[in-house]
């Protein structure tokens, strides 16, 4: 049993180690992880936000449920909202016995507390694999689901960290020596925050917000620096990416008192697209652990949900399951 529990090791390490191009930080590939493995990674995000530094943390679990199914459990910290929506997103104003019912950009760098945002979950099912020499394509079909609660103030949405709802679309791997390419294109359909509102003149406002329905196409490049020619299974991988998310989403919509349609007037909850490039710089060591390193810009148009740059940093690292002896 231990000849064969350490075969499978050097055989799941080897493919991890020379596939390493296509470990991309932001987007998964569609290769899946084998079966009974267990994985856990930390993930962090940062950026600025006037004076005051916006922050997520993750910790996900992974787990090879078969050799082509993996499920990802997801629990995020963020300080990125608060309990109710911010002021002056929604307002209203009383004159000549009627009232008038705005949405504007509220002020921007508002201190939140760290809020447990919720849970999220994933599932990626490898359905295609052609191997050759050297070269091999992957597809796959996703799910995404979450249940966060949080006071996302934008349309877009985002099922981790800001957004509940439910998700899903296909990936498409191709790896050719160094070099691997991945496209990952889905649909988001967000949940509603129902809440409240801070109100001047008064007591907090019934609010509801539905967000955007968003469709995502991620382009990713990765590329195998070091080394040129493998020696050992030990030696570090330094993986160089780039990654291109684009994110096309609707309009929201907001309702006060259960029946008031609030009119759009601020570009957080327009409708809209956008293009950021992420480039990135990845390193796996001992043929197990791997650090990831990114910065996001934006290429075309902009995210309201984040300021920019945004940082980005994840931890990675597989556990194997011992076979146990017989008696």
């Amino acid at each position: 049993m231990k000849v064969i529990y350490t075969t499978i090791l050097i055989l799941f390490v080897s493919l991890a180690v020379s596939n390493a191009q296509e470990l991309f930080p932001h987007n998964e590939p569609a290769s899946s992880i084998p079966k009974g493995v267990f994985g856990v990674r930390y993930l962090q995000k940062n950026y600025q936000d006037i004076n005051v530094m916006k922050n997520m943390f993750a910790l996900r679990f992974m787990y090879g449920l078969t050799p082509k199914l993996s499920i990802y459990s997801t629990i995020t910290t963020t300080n990125h909202h608060g309990k109710d929506l911010p002021p002056n997103l929604v307002s209203h104003t009383h004159g000549n016995n009627n009232t008038t019912y705005s949405s504007a950009t509220p002020d921007r760098g508002l201190k939140y507390p760290y809020l447990f945002s919720g849970i999220y979950l994933y599932a990626k099912y490898r359905f295609i694999t052609i191997d050759s020499k050297n070269t091999h394509f992957r597809m796959a079909a996703y799910a995404e689901w979450s249940n966060v609660k949080v006071a996302h103030d934008e349309t877009e949405p985002n099922l981790m960290d800001d957004t509940k709802g439910y998700g899903g679309g296909l990936i498409f791997t191709y790896l050719k020596n160094h070099f691997a390419v991945s496209l990952t294109s889905g649909v988001i359909i967000p949940g509603k925050f129902q809440g409240s509102s801070p109100d001047s003149a008064g007591p907090n406002i019934p609010t509801l917000v539905q967000y955007g329905k968003a469709w995502q196409n991620n382009l990713s490049f990765g590329y195998l620096l070091y080394p040129r020619h493998y020696k050992n299974y030990k030696q570090t991988n330094i993986n160089l990416y780039a990654e291109f998310i684009s994110k096309t989403f609707e309009q929201a919509k907001v309702t006060q008192y259960g029946f008031v349609n609030v009119p759009i007037n601020t570009p957080l909850l327009e409708a809209g697209y956008y293009v950021e490039v992420h480039p990135g710089i990845q390193g796996i060591f001992n043929s197990n652990l791997r650090v990831d390193l990114s910065v996001g810009f934006p290429l075309i148009n902009r995210s309201y949900a984040h300021y920019y740059p945004i940082f980005y940093l994840g931890v990675q690292r597989y556990f194997f399951r011992k076979s146990r002896k017989k008696a």
